[in-house]
């Protein structure tokens, strides 16, 4: 264990005061040490912790996420409550340390049996080093502890990533819409297409029809009045197709209108608000200049 002292087996087994004594004070010393020294480690890694958090919940904000920050703040005063009641725990434990040096060496100045030390001695040894090891442990388990909810304020954004967030989002909002407004003219316009595009096969169709009836229905009276009847037919076909567009056109008009009143309502808007912002620049840059005036 690094003692500068040697001791031998004989020794203890005869109860050589002189050989004993030194190594007991060591022993004790180093105790001591050790708790006074994981003690005041401890108090200062806690604080420092403790410190650093609060340091940066008061640069980022309390607006910020306040119901997680609640939550968070509430583990740190559970943390600093730990703290304070192992202080006491660490006060009991040396006292009672000292309280059982005080004994051995009572023991050993009265010269007690050598077994009963020999048995004391070793219980002296492996006492406080479990002692010194669960609390190094519980000191480790605090110190996790305190890594996690300093993990779990470092997961929280800060007021300039919130706003970068939100102009991104703002930006791709936009991009979306343009690529909506973009897909959906794609979509009139193949439809149009389309519809162009059976209207002309019904119209050639029509016509290669009239072109290989007409010479036989031409030549009698049943004949032509049969193709009168369906170009009538045709006529009051294509008249109906013509009031369905008409009326399309005629919605898409009104849209179109709806939409010219609301850029130019935006557009008055937007003059408006320059010219507030225009005069509030004259008022503020009128203001400066009497505040320099004022103070001269």
């Amino acid at each position: 264990m690094g003692c500068p002292h040697s001791l031998e087996d004989y020794q203890i087994e005869t109860l050589d005061c002189n050989a004993i004594f030194p190594v007991v004070q060591w022993l004790v010393n180093r105790i001591r040490l050790s708790l006074s020294d994981d003690e005041n480690q401890q108090e200062l890694n806690v604080m420092n912790q403790l410190k650093l958090l609060r340091e940066r919940i008061d640069k980022e904000g309390a607006s910020i996420a306040v119901q997680k920050l609640i939550s968070l703040m509430e583990s740190l005063k559970h943390l600093e409550r730990q703290e304070s009641e192992f202080q006491p725990n660490c006060n009991v434990t040396r006292l009672e340390l000292q309280a059982e040096v005080i004994e051995l060496e009572g023991r050993i100045a009265s010269g007690c049996d050598r077994k009963s030390l020999s048995h004391s001695l070793n219980q002296s040894f492996i006492e406080p080093l479990e002692k010194l090891n669960s609390a190094k442990r519980e000191l480790a388990a605090r110190y996790r502890a305190i890594v996690a909810v300093k993990r779990q304020l470092d997961d929280v954004p800060s007021q300039s990533e919130l706003i970068q967030y939100e102009r991104r989002f703002s930006e791709l909002y936009v991009h979306i819409q343009e690529k909506l407004r973009q897909t959906r003219k794609c979509y009139g316009t193949y439809n149009a297409l389309l519809e162009i595009k059976e209207l002309m096969l019904k119209e050639t169709s029509l016509l290669n029809s009239i072109s290989s009836q007409f010479q036989d229905a031409i030549t009698s009276t049943a004949g032509r009045m049969k193709l009168i009847d369906s170009m009538e037919g045709i006529v009051k076909s294509s008249q109906q197709k013509l009031d369905k567009v008409q009326h399309g056109l005629l919605e898409e008009q009104k849209v179109c209108d709806a939409l010219k009143q609301r850029y130019a309502v935006a557009v008055a808007e937007q003059r408006h608000c320059y010219s507030l912002l225009k005069a509030f620049q004259e008022e503020c840059a009128m203001n400066e200049k009497l505040r320099c005036q004022t103070s001269i």
